[in-house]
């Protein structure tokens, strides 16, 4: 993806001993970025926080969004930046692009996470070499700013509208009509196919059976899901809501979507293509 109107400054580690890469600050505070890497890495600019057993484990203004898979990044951290103690495993998992890492427990008043943290000093992407890994799921919480994320960091590529819409949308499974709406809210989200996003009063609520499976999205917030019985069986965790979406997404609070990828959608009578997503197939 292109990075337009951005521009990117080199920054090069500066020698220190132990091995520690140290770099040049750039103007603002945090490091420049080469883009002539094997992997995506950009500079953040939020402020980054990382918390276990309610202990501070990094703070820092200077993030580094790394691209390990093509749909989000993930968060480096500068090393000076890490509040809590690193004790070395040794060797860790080898990346194709990355290189070697070492693994490190880490350690803050008490409360550790083995296997946490990883450093790739001597990664080929030179911008690797000053920063440290932490895995997103052995953390407790994380913030960007004040605000607590979930699931993984936002992407400053990805972006979430949410529309009202007069195009007529009914929504089929197994040739039953489980949802007909006149006013959908259309959620348009990066990447993904519009959602539709329909009033409870518009759908058959009878037909959707509680399900106890809950999803976190760093965009939208937490969604609850229904599991839809029509034609003679129950299809599981087809449609989802979320009843307290987060600011950006507030226009879908509690209204219902299902996964076009297994239910037969037509907006204006016109019956839509099944999508294939990373979250389900076409049949």
């Amino acid at each position: 993806m292109r990075k337009a109107g951005r521009v990117f400054r080199e920054w090069r580690p500066l020698p220190a001993s132990g091995g520690a890469a140290k770099y040049r600050p750039a103007a603002g505070g945090c490091p420049g970025m080469s883009t002539k890497t094997r992997v995506r890495v950009e500079q953040g600019h939020k402020r980054v926080r990382a918390y276990l057993g309610g202990r501070l484990v990094a703070d820092t203004v200077c993030p580094v969004l790394v691209w390990e898979v093509p749909y989000y990044p993930a968060y480096y951290i500068p090393l000076d930046d890490v509040r809590a103690e690193l004790i070395s495993e040794g060797p860790g998992r080898r990346s194709p692009s990355r290189g070697d890492a070492t693994a490190y427990t880490v350690k803050v008043d008490g409360a550790e996470a083995p296997g946490a943290a990883s450093r790739y000093v001597e990664s080929p992407v030179a911008e690797l070499r000053g920063l440290v890994r932490l895995d997103w799921d052995a953390m407790d919480s994380w913030f960007e700013e004040d605000q607590e994320v979930f699931v993984h960091p936002r992407s400053p590529y990805t972006r979430v509208d949410v529309l009202p819409s007069s195009r007529h949308v009914r929504v089929e499974v197994d040739g039953v009509t489980v949802a007909e709406s006149g006013s959908p809210r259309l959620l348009f989200e990066t990447g993904l196919p519009t959602r539709y996003y329909l009033p409870k009063t518009h759908v058959r609520m009878d037909l959707l059976e509680p399900s106890e499976t809950v999803t976190h999205c760093p965009y939208k917030g937490t969604a609850e899901y229904w599991s839809v019985r029509a034609g003679g069986k129950a299809h599981r965790d087809l449609a989802w809501s979320y009843p307290t979406p987060l600011p950006e997404s507030g226009g879908v609070e509690g209204l219902v979507a299902f996964y076009d990828e297994e239910v037969d959608v037509f907006v204006d009578g016109v019956r839509q293509e099944r999508p294939r997503t990373k979250f389900r197939s076409a049949e």
